[in-house]
């Protein structure tokens, strides 16, 4: 795994939490914050991060339920998984996490490592709907979400996100429908810099290869394949 160590942020609150991070070889690179499942900050998180900081990325999780008490890793490859995560996401402040979420954006800016104070933004289940609201109200360089639940409900922020935008998807997601994705795809049509990408087969999650119920291999290889060709070409623009 590329080099780590536990990172402290501090939010516009003063709330204090804690990020996994890692760093590219050449030690600096484009910033990107990756934002949780519902299983929080797990082994596969973190696998996410280190595949970004092996492309040149510093890549930083943060903790998201670090505001309540009780479990905060849920470990997906367990049986009883779901549950647990949904009683951990119920607890869980949508507006406060993205605002979280957004701190830790300008905390990575403003690392060393991070060259120019470039910094994107990439989010999965929980996290895709997190990283759209990120590119809603904080400017990130890039945002990249892996089908986010919460976009739907909230394409009156579309107008809002000004950074170039991707959005993955599978056709046979049992929390995502098709009315649903249609509709993100439709209010970001025709803009620029902006991907939707619909993949046959997978059903949510499917980029989680800790998660047998949910991962797709075919599907999570062409989506990283498209993000990793999405970041390069936005980052180097």
């Amino acid at each position: 795994m590329a080099n780590s160590r536990e990172e402290r942020i501090v939010a516009g609150d003063a709330h204090e939490f804690t990020g996994f991070l890692t760093l590219p070889t050449a030690g600096s690179g484009p910033g990107m914050v990756v934002v949780q499942e519902i299983f929080g900050v797990t082994d596969y998180i973190k696998d996410v991060c280190a595949r970004l900081s092996d492309l040149g990325y510093v890549a930083l999780a943060p903790d998201l339920y670090s505001r309540f008490d009780g479990e905060s890793v849920i470990d997906e490859r367990s049986g009883n998984s779901l549950p647990r995560a949904f009683a951990a996401m119920q607890k869980l402040d949508m507006p406060q996490a993205a605002r979280d979420a957004a701190d830790t954006l300008e905390h990575l800016r403003h690392l060393p490592e991070v060259t120019g104070g470039r910094a994107g933004i990439i989010g999965f289940c929980l996290g895709g709907g997190i990283a759209y609201f990120v590119a809603a109200a904080a400017e990130p360089d890039v945002a990249v979400c892996y089908y986010g639940s919460a976009i739907p409900g909230n394409l009156d922020k579309a107008s809002a996100v000004h950074c170039p935008v991707l959005f993955q998807f599978g056709d046979a997601d049992e929390y995502i429908t098709a009315e649903q994705r249609a509709s993100v795809e439709q209010a970001f049509a025709g803009r620029p810099h902006t991907e939707f990408h619909l993949h046959h087969g997978p059903n949510h999650a499917f980029d989680n290869h800790n998660a047998a119920m949910f991962h797709h291999p075919d599907a999570a290889a062409a989506a990283w394949k498209q993000t990793v060709a999405f970041l390069e070409r936005e980052f180097s623009a």
